[in-house]
């Protein structure tokens, strides 16, 4: 298994444990506010960080290359509330395109 990999799955496990068994620990009393929020926080913190590192570097150097312009296209549907699938779709051609040229 791959580094990325790997990290995804230890941030899914991580997730699981976060959301369902801590709950359950805790016996139905509810988490503080601070705590509540940075749990919150946490999984959109994670994917962003993984995202960026998968965009914006190969191994230990900083590239900016046709992912970026893949993960710019992705922003723009973005902001235009496309769907999903319309958003992968504009990442993807985007970044095949950039290449092929």
């Amino acid at each position: 298994m791959s580094d990325p990999w790997l990290l995804v799955a230890l941030i899914g496990a991580a997730t699981i444990f976060l959301r369902g068994v801590v709950p359950a620990l805790l016996g139905g009393r509810p988490l503080r506010g601070r705590v509540l929020g940075a749990i919150e926080l946490l999984p959109p913190a994670l994917l962003a960080a993984l995202v960026a590192t998968q965009v914006f570097a190969t191994k230990s150097v900083l590239v900016l290359d046709e992912r970026a312009l893949g993960l710019a296209a992705a922003a723009a549907a973005l902001l235009l509330r496309a769907p999903l699938l319309a958003v992968i779709a504009a990442a993807a051609g985007t970044t095949a395109l950039a290449r092929a040229l």
